[in-house]
């Protein structure tokens, strides 16, 4: 994929209904899918929200405490420091003792081995579709089963590809080079260089780290160059500027990197020149979220970006001239540069905006402007390219040879556009004969080709692959996923929950047809609500196999922080508004316990990342509305969020405990804060992973450890490796979710 390689996404969003992510930008790229464990990214990686993938931070070393102490409740809040230090003798040794103990619980239980055995099944399954980029005549894709555990990416020809029979070719097999190496590799994806070339930088992360390590690629020799471009693990981005020039931002040494464990100093660097010899090219500031960079192509002109965000979501957008001097381009400080077609440049805005020439442009609008008069610092005109409703949302954006391809929302139901420039400006909008009333996901276009790939799924209709031919505006079925579970009987509706304020937040139930409401079903209840990522209907073998045709009933909810409904619908939920999000998710839950359909008893609920500190709350706020609560590598300590890791690069989203306002409406919410010792609680699930360098697993162990000093029941399980998804390959990803499930059924329906 070359258009704006730096924002490529993970192509298996579909696949999974646990956490189907956006990307918002540079400053959001190489989100991956949260806890799928099919985690893909880029080579050039930035600031991520807890939910997506980049590159994290050194854990924070805190005092250790070689022996566990045991401490009055009153006390035990400041005196857990001792579980931030990830690699601590003491916090190892707890998160061993949990571990041993929870699993022995759950896998002792008859359901647990069937559940893995249908969960190893699912992730092993070779009928799965290929998800895949295109690279001139052939395109590539990173694929992982029971054979090649850390995977291999491989390539086919376009024309064997779109035959739904692609004849593969290993390029790279990461299993053989961890062997070599006695490494444990994780694959983070790739970037190209540009034009014609063979060469590709691979990024590799150990143990599923967000930090990085980058090295050069010849996909014609299959071999890394021999003295080629490499560098060694840190939070880092690198963008090809021409095939032995490289825009790198990293840790440069002394103070270059964030408060937030990103660099803010970019610097150009030659093939063979040693870092000590680059060229300073801009310097943000400590302060700052991150400095990152990326790249995108406009026929056969290759335009290099750099995102300064000065905080998660403001930003100032350079673009790098010929002279290597970056201008800066002309967007609000809340805009997102998509990419450049037909000497345009194509941007979405995340906030009402009067631009310089006095042009009133509305938020979540896709605008356009020349990128000519913006590379001499001259006065540019915007056209709006769309505008969504109030109901609407602007989803993906990528771009072909013959224009741009948009997927959208209405009502949380997807469709998908094309619009191409007219000689007035304008941009001319026609509709993608796709499917309607599902999710419809842009998996990859090429600025270089007329074909783009696409995706349509639903809850009950597994994800079938569409070639589309933007020129023609024929579409062609390329593979259709196989059924990975019985839908026969089973109803999805669409209902609306009202919350404390009377906002409508709408939420989808996947049920059996002939479900009695009498409070008896067992009830799976998932959201996330935060960094404007929406949840959207997707197909999921592991919840469809796992609990629909056991019984169950799954609900996905679409609240507020969110993007369901454009930047509008995020916002409301932000710093100390935050509480909206929380009432809205309780506002779900009491609807399906007054439906009928649940109750308290038979309520269980799941999050993960920022939405495993949407469970942490309602854990504390709510104990009594669910029995069942997993908290999947949550955030949980909301008063030092902001010294562990990545935390200081989200307080644009949570707030600041430095800030007086802020922290106390933070104590309000914050689990590990709010934790009360005379509470009864559901028996809660910590999930998370010690090589999690983006929310730390300190997080989860401290909320653990108050539940065992005041005696209250509660399973946790800390896997070694796998950073943010907490499951390095598809074997571990497996086994936790059935981990996951069987705590599920022994909450909820025993």
């Amino acid at each position: 994929m070359r258009t704006l390689d730096i924002f490529s996404r993970p192509a298996n969003r579909a696949a999974s209904n646990l956490h189907p992510n956006r990307l918002e930008g540079i400053r959001r790229v190489a989100i991956g899918a949260l806890l799928s464990g099919l985690v893909a990214g880029c080579a050039s990686t930035g600031a991520a929200p807890p939910s997506a993938d980049a590159t994290g931070a050194a854990p924070v070393a805190a005092p250790q405490t070689e022996t566990p102490i045991s401490f009055p409740q009153t006390d035990a809040k400041r005196e857990m420091l001792w579980l931030e230090e990830v690699l601590g003798d003491s916090a190892l040794a707890w998160v061993k003792q949990q571990n041993t103990r929870s699993l022995a619980k759950l896998e002792a239980d008859p359901r647990y081995s069937e559940l893995f055995a249908e969960a190893l099944a699912i992730a092993n399954n070779r009928d799965r579709i290929p998800f895949a980029s295109q690279r001139g005549e052939h395109v590539y894709n990173y694929w992982q089963d029971q054979t090649n555990v850390r995977g291999i990416w491989r390539r086919a020809t376009t024309a064997s590809y779109l035959s739904g029979k692609p004849e593969w070719e290993t390029v790279f097999d990461l299993d053989a080079v961890s062997k070599a190496e006695e490494a444990n590799w994780v694959w983070k994806g790739a970037s190209w260089a540009p034009g014609d070339s063979t060469r590709v930088i691979l990024t590799l992360s150990d143990g599923g780290k967000d930090a990085s390590h980058f090295r050069e690629y010849d996909v014609a020799t299959k071999s890394f160059v021999e003295g080629g471009f490499t560098l060694t693990e840190a939070k880092q981005s690198v963008t090809w500027i021409d095939n032995d020039r490289f825009l790198v931002a990293t840790d440069w040494g002394g103070e270059t990197m964030t408060e937030s464990g990103y660099p803010f100093v970019a610097k150009v660097m030659t093939r063979g020149m040693d870092k000590a010899d680059a060229t300073l090219v801009l310097s943000g500031q400590r302060e700052d979220v991150g400095l990152f960079s990326g790249a995108t192509d406009d026929g056969d002109t290759r335009y290099v970006l750099l995102t300064e965000a000065d905080s998660f979501f403001s930003s100032t957008q350079w673009l790098l001239g010929a002279d290597l001097k970056p201008v800066r381009l002309p967007l609000p400080e809340k805009a997102t540069a998509r990419g450049v077609h037909k000497g345009q440049v194509i941007a979405t805005l995340e906030q009402d905006w009067t631009a310089p020439n006095g042009q009133a442009l509305p938020q979540g609008a896709l605008i356009s402007f020349p990128i000519e008069p913006a590379q001499k610092g001259e006065a540019v005109s915007y056209k709006v390219i769309m505008a969504p409703g109030a109901r609407e949302s602007l989803e993906d954006v990528g771009i072909a040879s013959t224009g741009i391809i948009v997927t959208a929302y209405e009502n949380v139901r997807g469709r998908a556009f094309k619009f191409t420039p007219e000689t007035d400006g304008s941009w001319k909008r026609t509709k993608l004969d796709l499917p309607d009333n599902g999710a419809v996901s842009l998996v990859s276009t090429d600025n270089d080709s007329q074909l783009a790939f696409v995706t349509f799924n639903d809850f009950l209709t597994p994800s079938t692959l569409y070639a589309l031919d933007t020129a023609s505006l024929t579409r062609n079925e390329v593979q259709t996923a196989p059924k990975l579970f019985e839908a026969e009987g089973l109803v999805v509706e669409q209902k609306e929950a009202i919350s404390k304020d009377g906002i409508r937040v709408p939420y989808f139930v996947i049920r059996k047809a002939d479900t009695k409401m009498d409070g008896n079903t067992p009830t799976l209840l998932y959201a996330y609500g935060g960094f404007q990522i929406s949840m959207l209907p997707a197909y999921s073998g592991y919840t469809g196999k796992l609990w629909l045709e056991n019984g169950g009933a799954y609900v996905l909810a679409n609240i507020r922080g969110g993007g369901e409904f454009g930047p509008a619908w995020h916002q409301a939920g932000l710093k100390t508004e935050r509480q909206r999000i929380y009432d809205d998710f309780i506002a779900v839950g009491e609807s399906l316990i007054s439906s009928g359909l649940t109750s308290p008893r038979r309520l269980g609920i799941m999050g993960g990342s920022n939405g495993g500190l949407l469970m942490g709350v309602m854990l504390t706020q709510r104990p009594d509305l669910w029995n069942a609560v997993v908290v999947q590598v949550p955030l949980l300590d909301m008063l030092r969020y902001h010294l562990l890791l990545a935390g200081a690069s989200w307080v644009d989203e949570y707030g600041s405990p430095e800030v007086a306002e802020e922290r106390a409406f933070l104590e309000t919410i914050s689990p590990v804060a709010r934790f009360d010792a005379k509470t009864d609680y559901p028996m809660p699930f910590f999930v998370t992973s010690t090589k999690d360098d983006r929310v730390h697993p300190g997080h989860a162990r401290k909320l653990a450890r108050l539940f065992e000093d005041t005696g209250k029941p509660f399973l946790y399980y800390e896997n070694i490796d796998g950073g943010h998804s907490a499951a390095a390959n598809l074997n571990e990803g497996a086994k936790r979710r059935a981990l996951e499930w069987t705590y599920l059924f022994q909450q909820l329906a025993d």
